[in-house]
């Protein structure tokens, strides 16, 4: 599934730059993955809203990976809203480890909810994975 392309709002991920100029471009299975920590969380939101979740699984690293999301079993599934990106540290090219702190406003059955999570990434050969996150009080 691919966001409507002329909706002129730009990426999910709330970039105003075209979906296949930022997180389309990592999402197919062949990709080269993204190079920040900040674009692989850019890129797992984006995947949420479209209910991606072959590539949430093969972005998560295997040390904390669930076996399944089961994303298509969701009775009520979230409408994504937005993605608001507060703070990003390390995770840059150089960088092994990386932090991004962010709001992703979503609704369900019509109920407004916040989700503030300060996430973990680790990089290794070469590649950004999610390890995990925080949950944060909003």
């Amino acid at each position: 599934m691919k966001p409507n392309a002329s909706s002129g709002t730009g990426c999910p991920c709330g970039r105003p730059v075209p979906f296949d100029a930022c997180c389309g471009r990592y999402l197919p299975p062949e990709a080269a993955p993204a190079p920040t920590a900040e674009a692989l969380m850019r890129s797992r939101y984006t995947a949420y809203v479209m209910g991606n979740e072959p590539y949430l699984m093969a972005t998560w690293h295997a040390t904390t990976r669930p076996e399944r999301l089961g994303l298509a079993d969701e009775q009520s599934r979230p409408r994504w809203l937005g993605l608001s990106i507060v703070r990003s540290e390390g995770g840059q090219n150089t960088d092994t480890h990386g932090l991004v702190e962010f709001v992703a406003r979503y609704k369900i059955q019509g109920r407004a909810f916040r989700l503030h999570e300060t996430s973990r990434f680790l990089k290794e050969d070469g590649r950004w994975w999610y390890v995990d996150g925080d949950l944060q009080d909003s």
